[in-house]
């Protein structure tokens, strides 16, 4: 916390009221910034002001000076016009630095909005992160999105003589776009759960699955039932390939469709009980574009 002092003060003022208590050369109340930091230690010489001294104090217990340098001159012109601003029996107000500059209502929300740095919009997030998502599937799917799956292609960039062909079909190279879903093991389950939902879009390249999913027109029904299969469908194909990376069978094509089919009859069930604006009759929906 000690480390973010410097942007802290940048958030954070004071308005006069009678001046008792706000610090003359470290609290920010003058429109020229933190006294202290303007002027050094030569200021309180220059000022006649003593280091523990109070606005109000600075104001009524001592005559203004003349000086040569411009910017001290401001300063007193500055006290002058608060002296005849003084209101006795008026606090200083703390006043929070908010998108349309600073107030006395400290928002959480705009001092995060003006702290954090912007970046592009992720074109893709929302075919990710979406309502009653399950939070490993939609995980796995963020890495994938951003090729940081450990696929065989991306080891072999630090590990030579590795074989990169592909465990599931031992046909290319695998890689991210050709395991989800140009592998002949791998497509044959994607066309399984999407075919019958997307009819003659139907695609297994990995690129214009992404178009689908976040860009492609359609009902709430047909997008939840899109974005969960190919979640689902993704999860467990690599979960799949690890098996075999570490010398375990490959579970038979049916038994793995049932396995994902009833993981995703599962909680579409569990959605029945939770809030789910547009998603209703979602069981049926999904019997009805089965192939």
């Amino acid at each position: 916390m000690l480390k973010l002092r410097e942007v802290a003060k940048l958030f954070f003022k004071k308005e006069i009221g009678n001046g008792r208590h706000t610090s003359f050369w470290y609290d920010n109340w003058s429109d020229m910034g933190v006294l202290s930091e303007l002027l050094g230690d030569r200021g309180i010489i220059d000022l006649g002001v003593c280091k523990e001294a109070t606005v109000e104090l600075a104001i009524t217990m001592r005559r203004r000076r003349r000086h040569r340098k411009g910017f001290l001159t401001e300063i007193e012109a500055e006290l002058t016009s608060i002296m005849s601003n003084l209101i006795s029996d008026r606090e200083d107000v703390c006043l929070w630095r908010g998108k349309s500059g600073f107030k006395s209502k400290f928002s959480t929300q705009e001092t995060w909005l003006l702290l954090k740095e912007n970046k592009a919009h992720c074109s893709w997030s929302r075919g990710v992160w979406f309502s009653h998502a399950t939070p490993k599937f939609a995980f796995m799917t963020w890495l994938s999105m951003r090729d940081r799956m450990s696929t065989l292609d991306r080891i072999q960039k630090w590990s030579r003589g590795l074989d990169s062909t592909c465990l599931l079909c031992k046909n290319a190279t695998e890689s991210r776009n050709y395991l989800f879903f140009e592998c002949s093991y791998t497509t044959q389950v994607w066309e399984h759960f999407a075919k019958g939902l997307l009819r003659h879009e139907y695609t297994n390249v990995w690129s214009e699955i992404v178009r689908l999913l976040v860009d492609a027109p359609m009902d709430k029904k047909k997008a939840f039932c899109l974005r969960y299969s190919f979640q689902a469908v993704l999860y467990a194909l690599w979960r799949e390939r690890n098996k075999m990376l570490h010398g375990d069978k490959l579970m038979p094509l049916p038994i793995l469709k049932r396995t994902i089919d009833k993981g995703i009859h599962n909680r579409i069930t569990l959605m029945k009980g939770k809030e789910a604006k547009g998603l209703d009759n979602l069981m049926q929906y999904r019997f009805s574009i089965r192939m």
